[in-house]
């Protein structure tokens, strides 16, 4: 993952957006307990299983044979939960250093027809070197990825199983995206000046291919990412509250809401460079859900970009909060 910025807020204020917080009134059906209460359907094991089975692919670093599977894996879940449309936007993006890596998105689309509609994000790849361990000999192995990388992506794939069983009243569009995690390391190009472009290559394939160009563009966007780890306390990411406070308002307070206030805490965390950034420019306010201040370290978790981020780091009740926060939103959408 990315690119950690805790300092002032370098990204100027975009324009926010205005949205209903009203919930939705449904009538009594087989899924009424579900509507009742709809952050209920996710499934914390559900999302655990999720993560586990990407991270026993191996490390999907580009174009690796672990990142096809880890791709094709994707879309088969988003099909069986029922989505109106999957399909793999495939290009090739260029690497800091010069080298071309074949990138892989998969998108998907519930409900396409209706008129209001929301993004949910995350990316699958893993960072193919582990800068931060400790041990030099170590630092050339690309990582497990379970929190960076698995983690988003499970959250995405037990919501959309959520609302492909109960559908709710608005669309939701989905952004599974590669080569987010392949930005500038010193191991490689050590002295190289290079900046924030180097990072979310598959979310900046997807921007440029203009992908809302000859259809309604969604309210908002919601990313997902390093949202597994044990304890882990999700603050204010400054670039979203430039992009989408409002936005960044409802969650959290959904969250507090459901009494996760002490995993959504409600003052301002680090700025973070990743895909929400460049969903953001695209003309989509974007929020990210990331750990981006642990006790720790001050910055990311201890496990960042080491080959510590492994399964023992994810605690299934943090992919359970991320996910129930806003599943819930989402069904009071309308």
């Amino acid at each position: 993952m990315k690119k950690s910025y805790i300092l002032p807020l370098l990204l100027a204020a975009s324009a926010m957006v205005s949205c209903s917080a009203g919930g939705t009134q449904r009538a009594a059906s087989s899924t009424a307990a579900t509507q009742a209460r709809p952050a209920d359907a996710f499934s914390a094991d559900s999302a655990y299983a999720l993560v586990a089975e990407q991270v026993a692919m191996g490390p999907r670093t580009p174009g690796s044979e672990a990142s096809a599977r880890c791709a094709e894996w994707m879309a088969g879940k988003l099909r069986a939960a029922g989505a109106d449309s999957v399909w793999m936007q495939r290009g090739i993006v260029r690497r800091f250093d010069g080298e071309e890596l074949p990138a892989c998105n998969i998108l998907a689309s519930f409900r396409p027809d209706a008129p209001r509609r929301i993004l949910l994000a995350a990316h699958y790849d893993t960072r193919p070197w582990a800068d931060m361990e400790a041990d030099p000999a170590m630092r050339c192995r690309p990582i497990p990825g379970a929190n960076d990388g698995a983690s988003g992506v499970a959250v995405v794939l037990e919501i959309a199983r959520c609302i492909g069983a109960a559908a709710p009243s608005i669309g939701v569009d989905i952004l599974l995206a590669d080569a987010e995690d392949s930005g500038h390391s010193d191991i490689i190009a050590p002295g190289v000046r290079a900046g924030e472009h180097t990072w979310c290559l598959g979310t900046q394939m997807w921007a440029e291919s203009e992908p809302y160009a000859s259809r309604p563009a969604p309210a908002y966007a919601v990313l997902f990412d390093m949202v597994g780890g044990t304890g882990a306390r999700f603050l204010r990411e400054q670039f979203s509250d430039a992009a989408a406070a409002r936005i960044v308002d409802r969650i959290w307070a959904e969250a507090a809401s459901l009494g996760y206030s002490d995993t959504f805490v409600d003052r301002t965390g680090g700025a973070v460079v990743d895909d929400h950034v460049y969903i953001s420019r695209a003309g989509i306010p974007a929020v990210d859900i990331i750990e981006s201040v642990h006790p720790a370290t001050g910055g990311f978790p201890p496990s960042w970009h080491t080959h510590s981020d492994n399964i023992d780091n994810i605690d299934p009740r943090t992919l359970e909060r991320a996910g129930k926060t806003v599943l819930s939103l989402i069904y009071k959408e309308k």
